[in-house]
């Protein structure tokens, strides 16, 4: 069972490090790295969606700290896979009600789904673009309780995080 687990971690660890290779070029102005881009994210929310019917979600208890966050990472990039993304957010719901894993984790992902699914976030967590060289939220559900609910979670109030991105 140890070497499964093994196993499993470096997989997914492989996974989000070839994620990370390719992830600025999913946004480029060239559509054959946008297509390598989209491609990548297909199989390895796949291979996700796999592991989540054997596995349930990888706890960091399960696969160590780095996979799980690797898990995290495919899920949030299974944009165009709303049933991996969507099946990803129950089974982290019940692992962070479990005390297995992170809020905040949950929170990004949370708010990810939504706004692939066109509704409005909570945490205000996924940026919609940049204007006058600040990033800009999708649409919020609450914009006035944003911050008091990303701190609830562990994130950082938004003006710190716009702060933080902004050009020198």
């Amino acid at each position: 069972m140890a070497q499964n687990r093994a196993a499993l971690a470096a997989e997914l660890e492989d996974m989000a490090a070839a994620d990370h290779r390719l992830a600025a070029k999913g946004y480029s102005d060239d559509p054959a790295e946008q297509l390598a881009w989209r491609r990548l994210t297909a199989r390895h929310g796949d291979r996700l969606g796999a592991i989540m019917e054997e596995h349930g979600w990888p706890t960091a208890d399960q696969v160590g700290e780095e996979a799980a966050r690797a898990a995290w990472l495919i899920a949030q990039h299974a944009d165009r896979q709303l049933d991996v993304q969507r099946r990803a957010l129950r089974l982290l719901e019940q692992a962070v009600e479990a005390g297995l894993a992170s809020p905040r984790d949950l929170a990004f992902l949370r708010d990810r789904t939504l706004v692939n699914e066109g509704r409005k976030q909570i945490y205000g967590t996924q940026i919609a673009g940049v204007r006058d060289g600040s990033p800009v939220p999708w649409p919020c559900e609450d914009p006035a309780r944003m911050d008091t609910l990303r701190a609830e979670v562990g994130i950082e109030p938004f003006a710190v995080h716009v702060a933080r991105h902004a050009p020198a």
